[in-house]
Order: C-alpha cells, then structure tokens, then sequence
C-alpha cells in the first residue's frame, strides 16, 4: 500500500471509530489517525528502517570490529548499536510529522483538519505524539534485531528513556517546522537531505568525536544531534564524551525552543490557512 493510500485509508477508519465510540477526543482522535497512517504501511515505515541499520551494523561492525576500539571493555559493535538505533528513531520521527503534514497540504486534505474546532495545542501534540510512537518503536526494533549480533548492557535506564523520548519529540516537533515550512515535497526533502542527515551523520553514531582533530571537536559541541546520541549511549555504557548532564540540558534547551517556534506557526496558520 503506498504512502497516500495508508493516509486515506487511516483517516477513513478514526472516522469510524469516532462515530461508533463516542468518546474519543478530538485531540485523541487525529492522534489516532497520525499513529495508523505509519502503521498501516509499517512494513515501509518500521521494517525497511530497522533493516538500513542492521545493515550498517553488519557492515561497520564486521569491517571495524578488530580495528577501532573507543571505550574499555566495549566491543565496536556494541558500540555501534545505540548510535544506530537513536539514528533510526531521530530520521523516522522527523519524517513522519513531516510527511504527514506535506501530503495532507498537497493532496489538499488539510481543510478539514482546519474545519474542526481543535486548537494549535491539539495539532502540535497529535502530530508530535505519532512521531514520538514510530520513532520509538523503530529504536527498539534495531534493539531487538541488535540483541542477536552482540550483548549490551543497559548501566542508566532513566538516561536511555529521557534521551530517547526527548530526541524523538526534538526530532518530530521539527519535522513539525519542516512540513508547515514546505509547500512541495522537493523542498521537503531538501530540508532532509541538507539538514537533518548532515547532522545526523556526523554526530558521532559511528566514531567518538575524541577520535577526531581538536578543530571538528569543537564544530561537533554546536551540533545538538550530537548531545542527543552520546547521553543515550551513556545510559548503555555509563561512559560518555561529554557529561550526561549536559546533554540532558542542551537537548532539553533545543526541545522547548524549536517547540516555541512550531507552536508558534501553528498559532498563527503558518502556510496552513492561505
């Protein structure tokens, strides 16, 4: 089923539930409808994913495993796995708000969102939710799949739920900006590829930034991906490359203020109500 089948056939059925039940909010129900809109095409939007990083796990890991070695008693593989996953879970939650939003705009569905007496509050948290649910259950599958390659340990569990839920909502609140940004899906995926996997890439999910030249050691502190996937590997390892406690606040910072700025352009029918 493609992409704007699943939309369609997800918006049919939260009709549905909603007329039988009753009960559901509205806010309860377009979250509904964003969460079945990835899931019916889950074997696109959750397999295909979780199969890209085994595939960079069995590549990086068979080809570096005797070569590179970043912290004491941890294999590279194991070392590769949280960095993957916390990849997986950032580019999934980004591209389903996004994609959402862009699809619903081209196709010309939007109106009747617009139509409904849900207020910017209920879209943002809708639409960030869903993109909070695909990215983690993306992240725990490359876990799942992971535990047959090799052991991780689990030092901080508080760590690895903050940073992952934080992160994800990071990640799906600018996919939030990017679809209320683009009016096309080119410029949508120029966003991406010039954006999103840039910083995605070289924010340390195959290397430690140590390992790295002291000048893009210092670019590497102003990228907050960065801050995201080493505080959620150290709640694997319960070793970092900066303080945990730095990146709780540096991720935490970014979340509230590109959340101000969606919020914002939600409030004011950013391209949405023209």
């Amino acid at each position: 089923m493609s992409a704007v089948g699943s939309d369609q056939a997800a918006k049919t059925h939260s009709c549905r539930v909603a007329k039988r039940g009753g009960s559901m909010t509205g806010l309860q129900t377009l979250l509904y409808k964003e969460v079945l809109r990835f899931w019916k095409v889950a074997f696109q939007t959750i397999a295909g994913p979780v199969l890209t990083a085994m595939l960079y796990l069995l590549i990086f890991g068979h080809a570096l495993e005797d070569h590179v070695k970043v912290y004491d008693q941890v294999s590279y593989t194991a070392f590769l796995v949280p960095g993957l996953a916390m990849m997986s879970l950032l580019q999934n939650a980004f591209a389903n708000s996004s994609s959402s939003l862009i699809m619903s705009k081209v196709m010309g569905n939007l109106v009747f969102i617009l139509l409904t007496p849900l207020s910017y509050w209920h879209w943002y948290l809708a639409y960030v939710g869903a993109a909070v649910v695909r990215g983690l259950v993306v992240g725990a599958g490359v876990f799942v799949i992971a535990a047959f390659f090799t052991h991780i340990g689990f030092a901080q569990p508080l760590f690895i739920v903050a940073f992952a839920v934080m992160g994800a909502a990071l990640m799906g609140t600018l996919g939030l900006i990017a679809g209320l940004w683009a009016e096309k899906f080119d410029q949508l995926a120029a966003f991406q590829n010039f954006v999103v996997m840039p910083m995605t890439f070289l924010s340390g999910v195959f290397y430690s930034i140590h390992s790295l030249p002291a000048f893009w050691q210092g670019v590497s502190h102003f990228n907050p991906f960065f801050y995201m996937i080493d505080g959620f590997r150290y709640g694997f390892f319960g070793v970092s490359d900066v303080s945990p406690w730095l990146s709780l606040s540096v991720v935490g910072v970014s979340l509230l203020l590109v959340s101000g700025i969606a919020l914002q352009m939600l409030r004011s029918g950013y391209k949405i109500r023209s």
